[in-house]
Parts: structure tokens; C-alpha cells; sequence
């Protein structure tokens, strides 16, 4: 079959430089953002390290305690001694009294260690030089509110969608992948986009959904790996991986006779979802005569 496009390696030298500044620059971008989900959410029941409880904590709250205290002992624990952080949490027990704040010397310690992020400036944040908005902090934790979830989704779904295009239509030029895996490469990370942003959602309302938190983080990482790892090898490193190395395999599978067997399992795939059908209405129907009625109660809550 005649190919329609130019493949990556068969670029010029200008061409492979863009797209290979592009995919490091959004490589780079793509790390930071996990080290940064491990130093927010990853500290939310106060242990480095993701889990499924900081999970439930920052969507659903950890509802045993205040947003403050459980702030001070998860995410903010680093940022104040563990004095400081005893009286801050000892003035909210007590009431979080407006005259305390300033004789305690609850003020001062905030001014200290919390002002120089929490203040009017920062976009997105609480303002701790408004008592009133401090104040609010010191309510039971449930967790990301509704306003603050339906701005961090649109700047996600916007984001995040523009970062995969580039780097699916950069995939696109692949060769050593067929078309039907591109298509499946490609599409994978808006799927799990969507359903991550989904889950934050779910979560909030319930916090079994947090698996699918994970699932759906770790669905977008691993897409974006595969289509970030080919174009880079096809670009630079074709002949030693693909020629002669590796990578030579891999296309012998492919173009044999016994690549058809995946095929197949495409075929069966597809069919095994037409007989889903009737069991996808089946659990429509349940989710429509049970769940969603339990949903509505728990929004109105």
C-alpha cells in the first residue's frame, strides 16, 4: 500500500528539531506535573507518596476533621514547625475566635508561613489576609468544593487536549506502527482524559470512585509514553532500533502471516462489544430506576 504521508524519519533536519523540541519541552512539562501531584495530592493524608486515600481526601475530604487541621498535617505539613502547627490546630478546636486569632499569636504565625502563598495575589488560592476566608477553612473538610472543581476541569479539558493533539499529530507520521493502533494511540488519551476529569466528579460524591482516579491518570501516562517513545526512536534512532536492532522483530511480526491473528482479536473484540449491548440497556436501566434517584439525594444534600 502506498504511503500517504512522509514518514518521521524521512523529514528534514528542521522538521525533526520542531517536533523533537516540542515532545521534550511537553516530556519535561508532563514530569513535573507528576512531581507536582505528588507534593499537593500525594501529600493529603500527610505520607509522601500517592494513594488512594490522598485520593479520597483532596475530592472527597477527609471528613473527621477540619480543612485547616487536615491541611496542616497532609499537604502544608512542611511549611510550619510542629509547634506552630499544634496552636494553629488548638485555636481552631477552640472555636477559631477572632480576638484569639490576634492574642494567641495565631497571626503572626500566619503571617510568617502562610501569607507569603495565601495572599491577594495568588490565583486560585484562599487569601489569608481576609480573616473572613481563613475562617472558612476552619469548617469540617469536604473536600474540593464545586466552584474550584468546575475551574480546574475547564482549564484541564483545554489544556491537557491541546498538549495530545500536537503530540498525536507528530505520532500520526509514525510508520512502524499500523493505523489501527494509531487510532487507538491517538484517541486513548482523550478517552482517559474525560474520565478523569469524570472521576473528580464522582469522587467528590462518593469516594469509591477513586480508583478510577488512578486508572484513569495512569490510561493518559501510559498513551502518551508509547506515542512519545516511537516518535522519538523513529525520528533519531530508526536504523539502530528498527534496522538493526530491536525493533526488527517487531516489524518481522508484523508484516508475517501471524499478525492476522491480532486481527482476529480485533474482530472479536468488536463483536463481543455488539453482544454488550444488551446488557449495557440492562444496566441503564438500573442505573436510571436506582442509582441516579441516590445521585439527585446526594446532590441536594
Amino acid at each position: 500500500m502506498t504511503v500517504k504521508y512522509t514518514p518521521l524519519k524521512d523529514h528534514d533536519t528542521p522538521i525533526k528539531v520542531l517536533f523533537t523540541g516540542y515532545l521534550c519541552t511537553v516530556g519535561i512539562g508532563y514530569f513535573f506535573a507528576l512531581m507536582q501531584i505528588l507534593f499537593t495530592h500525594g501529600m493529603a493524608d500527610g505520607k509522601f507518596g500517592l494513594s488512594v486515600d490522598d485520593i479520597v481526601y483532596s475530592y472527597y475530604g477527609n471528613r473527621s476533621g477540619t480543612v485547616m487541621e487536615n491541611q496542616l498535617n497532609g499537604a502544608m505539613k512542611a511549611n510550619a514547625s510542629a509547634q506552630e502547627r499544634f496552636d494553629i490546630i488548638e485555636w481552631v478546636r477552640n472555636g477559631a475566635d477572632e480576638d484569639d486569632y490576634k492574642d494567641d499569636g495565631i497571626e503572626k504565625i500566619i503571617e510568617e508561613r502562610c501569607v507569603m502563598c495565601h495572599n491577594e495575589a495568588a490565583s486560585g488560592l484562599p487569601n489569608f489576609k481576609d480573616f473572613k476566608q481563613l475562617k472558612a477553612l476552619t469548617a469540617e473538610d469536604k473536600g474540593a468544593t464545586f466552584a474550584s472543581l468546575t475551574r480546574v476541569s475547564h482549564i484541564h479539558l483545554f489544556g491537557i487536549s491541546f498538549i495530545f493533539m500536537f503530540v498525536g499529530l507528530i505520532f500520526s507520521f509514525a510508520e512502524t506502527t499500523t493505523t489501527q493502533y494509531k487510532c487507538i494511540a491517538i484517541g486513548m488519551p482523550y478517552a482517559f482524559l474525560i474520565a478523569d476529569i469524570l472521576s473528580w466528579w464522582l469522587t467528590k460524591i462518593h469516594p469509591m470512585f477513586a480508583w478510577l482516579v488512578i486508572f484513569a491518570g495512569m490510561g493518559m501516562g501510559i498513551s502518551f509514553m508509547f506515542m512519545w517513545v516511537t516518535s522519538i526512536l523513529e525520528m533519531w534512532l530508526y536504523k539502530p532500533v528498527f534496522v538493526n536492532g530491536i525493533g526488527t522483530r517487531y516489524l518481522q511480526w508484523r508484516d508475517s502471516e501471524d499478525a492476522s491473528s491480532v486481527d482476529k482479536l480485533w474482530l472479536f473484540a468488536k463483536s463481543l462489544a455488539a453482544q454488550a449491548k444488551p446488557a449495557a440497556a440492562y444496566l441503564s436501566d438500573l442505573w436510571l430506576a436506582h442509582a441516579w434517584p441516590l445521585v439527585k439525594g446526594l446532590f441536594k444534600k
